[in-house]
């Protein structure tokens, strides 16, 4: 039966020519099968690492709109070499920059969100029986600039453009042939899962599980899309990420941690009303996401707060905090050596005694925690990041990750 694949490939599925060629045979194979394909492609194994480093060697905080233009390059490269490593195949194929396949962001620039997708010239070369490769991490803005969607914004390309397609499903190809019950090179006793539920997806992807970027899997569920995540390097079966029907069987679905993080701290903030709303609502338009948030019982009219934010972003927290107004504190700490730790499943919604358990077997191997964050399918915690790895390997075992079925 002939579907629509949108079929998305990471940085090390296309990391060099071989890769390529690779990629290239596998894309050439599902069109023989009588599909219709479009793919999106990130750019070259660590060519955007280098853009940037190449950025800051000429400025320290370059302009964002000539970032955009710069980092854009990178996936520019991927698609016109898959086009040609189709065409030597002799598979008719089409490359498209983001804003030719019709991709519309907001006005941001390095972290813009995609408004539309109007994928005309695509259906129409698609019609024409050709395979096309659009380029990931990029749309055109209001004023016609180019903008770029923030690391991984590959995977919401392809997500959205399913979306806008109505594809029968979207495949995530990446260097890893599913999703595990943790990092395998972090727990050698990981498992791969043969289904995952959209809400437990996203909560590993949002906390540090680096298969699926976390806006791509919110999309997906939103729009309905299919994904499966499978291995660019072999023919096997993947992971299917779909709604949560019969998976509450299973207490916790796996666990995640997240070293890209760190913790700010300010003492002696005055204890009136408002001021936490000044303060998260200046960090806010810093466009900086918060998650753990702290404060203190208040003594003599003062409390401290504390609150983590992604490691990339901190430099961004500090300038913030340097020119707030209405908020007052005496001293402002930041720590860049810690880590969020994660459980994951939707079966703490009909389970008790999750924490405890999590708590006790970290207790047991000695680690400290800093910070506690809950939701109705997750439990994190803050920790020293030297004790990531451990805290994982811990909570895998006192869990039964490695021998729980899977749903």
């Amino acid at each position: 039966m002939k579907s629509l694949l949108v079929q998305k490939f990471g940085g090390s599925s296309v990391a060099d020519a071989e890769c390529m060629r690779r990629v290239a045979n596998r894309i050439r194979q599902d069109k023989d099968d009588g599909n219709d394909i479009v793919v999106v492609v990130s750019a070259m194994g660590k060519t955007t690492d280098r853009l940037i480093a190449l950025a800051r060697e000429v400025h320290a905080d370059p302009d964002d709109r000539e970032y955009d233009q710069l980092l854009a390059t990178g996936e520019q490269i991927s698609i016109s070499i898959l086009a040609m490593a189709l065409h030597h195949l002799g598979v008719e194929a089409v490359s498209m920059t983001g804003p030719q396949a019709g991709i519309r962001t907001d006005g941001s620039h390095t972290r813009a969100k995609i408004t539309g997708i109007d994928p005309v010239r695509v259906r129409e070369n698609l019609d024409r029986g050709r395979v096309v490769i659009v380029a990931g991490f990029q749309g055109l803005n209001p004023i016609a600039d180019v903008a770029t969607l923030g690391r991984g914004g590959s995977d919401l390309t392809a997500v959205a453009m399913a979306a806008a397609l109505k594809a029968d499903r979207c495949q995530i190809f990446t260097d890893v042939d599913g999703v595990y019950t943790a990092d395998p090179r972090v727990v050698p006793s990981a498992r791969k899962l043969e289904v995952i539920a959209f809400d437990e997806m996203l909560e590993l992807a949002s906390l540090g599980a680096k298969v699926l970027q976390s806006r791509s899997v919110e999309f997906a569920k939103k729009h309905g899309v299919e994904l499966e995540v499978l291995t660019s390097f072999e023919r096997k079966p993947g992971t299917l990420v779909k709604e949560a029907s019969d998976m509450e069987d299973v207490l916790v679905r796996g666990v995640a941690a997240d070293k890209n993080q760190a913790k700010v701290t300010l003492r002696g903030v005055k204890d009136t009303p408002g001021v936490a709303a000044h303060l998260f609502k200046a960090v806010a338009e810093a466009g900086v996401n918060v998650d753990v948030i702290v404060q203190n019982i208040s003594e003599e009219g003062e409390t401290d707060i504390s609150f983590t934010v992604p490691r990339d972003d901190l430099n961004d927290v500090r300038k913030c905090l340097q020119s707030i107004e209405n908020v007052e504190f005496r001293e402002d700490l930041y720590d860049d050596t810690i880590a969020k730790v994660t459980l994951v499943g939707v079966g703490m919604r009909s389970h008790t005694g999750v924490a405890s358990s999590m708590f006790e077997a970290l207790a047991e191997r000695n680690i400290n925690i800093q910070m506690i964050s809950t939701s109705e399918i997750r439990v994190s915690v803050v920790i020293d990041e030297e004790s990531a790895n451990i805290a994982c390997q811990a909570l895998h075992t006192a869990f039964g990750l490695d021998q729980a079925p899977d749903s």
